[in-house]
């Protein structure tokens, strides 16, 4: 019986792998090129075109010296295209985990927002409610305003949220009416905001965070109380927030001005959020008054001045 026999090409599978080896070498060649100088390659390139020439395989050799060079060349952009596209990703997945921190840090802010102000409040009411029924109805009037303002910046968990001086203004306002029914002659207030300024931008709770850190560690503690001096001004195209009390001072004398050395996420929280909305346009500082200029603390917010269209501002 004749037996029919058949060729045997190379499997396909066989090819692939042979393919990949290929580009593998062609690889690790391109990446040794781009690691030299191309001095380096210069004196290397004449080498091989010597020997070349002395083997009388000029050609060969000059082949071989240009097609390195044009490896060489796209695969260096190659490279640092791919580098850039790394450093890009890596430093969006790094602004987005601060981000988050940030974000993460005001939430859990905001669910404490100073739980003992509204205790101490709600004590003062009951308390009024016997003595002094008409200051008693005056302070609850200011809770409620204090609550209806504030409820919905309380539900913004994002970092980047931004408002209107003249909406901060709304928190603040009934908050400082019950802080001086509460202390009364111990609390005098300076209220130095321009009605202009009330359309200008301001990130949500920041300067309501400087003032209860002003009763919180400055003003509460003293026994004869003192004065808070909340003012707003454009400095160099730039909107100034100052808060400044005659407390005892929430940093000991020499204490630095950098907030991350303050205790409490709170101020830090600050600083975070002005640095993802303004990047380095923003700044925030605050620092204990030096002697000649009394007891007390200054803490300064500053941020680009922008004005809010005209619609923006109907319900401020």
């Amino acid at each position: 019986r004749g037996l029919m026999t058949t060729s045997n090409p190379t499997p396909p599978t066989t090819f692939v792998a042979l393919w990949r080896e290929f580009k593998g070498v062609v690889n690790a060649y391109a990446k040794w090129l781009v690691s030299i100088s191309w001095k380096l390659f210069a004196a290397i390139s004449f080498v091989l075109l010597m020997a070349g020439g002395m083997i009388d395989l000029p050609q060969l050799a000059f082949l071989i010296v240009l097609t390195s060079i044009v490896i060489k060349a796209s695969f260096k952009q190659q490279i640092q295209a791919e580098e850039k596209a790394t450093a890009a990703t890596y430093l969006a997945e790094a602004e987005q985990r601060k981000r988050q921190l940030v974000e993460a840090r005001m939430a859990a802010m905001q669910a404490q927002v100073e739980p003992h102000f509204l205790f101490n409040t709600l004590a003062s009411i009951d308390h009024l409610i016997e003595t002094d029924p008409a200051r008693a109805s005056l302070m609850q009037k200011s809770l409620i305003a204090l609550l209806r303002a504030t409820l919905p910046a309380m539900r913004e968990t994002t970092a980047n949220t931004v408002n209107y001086l003249g909406q901060e203004l709304a928190i603040i306002r009934p908050y400082l009416d019950i802080q001086k029914m509460r202390m009364e002659d111990r609390l005098d207030i300076l209220w130095d905001i321009p009605e202009g300024l009330k359309s200008a931008e301001m990130p949500s709770m920041m300067v309501l965070s400087l003032i209860e850190n002003s009763f919180k560690h400055g003003l509460e503690p003293k026994a004869e109380g003192g004065k808070l001096v909340l003012r707003a001004e454009v400095v160099h195209g730039k909107l100034l927030i100052t808060v400044k009390d005659s407390g005892v001072g929430y940093f000991p004398a020499g204490a630095s001005s950098n907030p991350e050395q303050a205790s409490g996420f709170g101020l830090k929280n600050i600083k975070d959020r002005l640095s993802l909305i303004y990047g380095d346009q923003a700044t925030f500082s605050i620092r204990a008054l030096e002697a000649f200029e009394g007891s007390g603390t200054l803490a300064q917010i500053s941020v680009p001045y922008k004005v809010a269209p005209f619609d923006a501002t109907q319900s401020v």
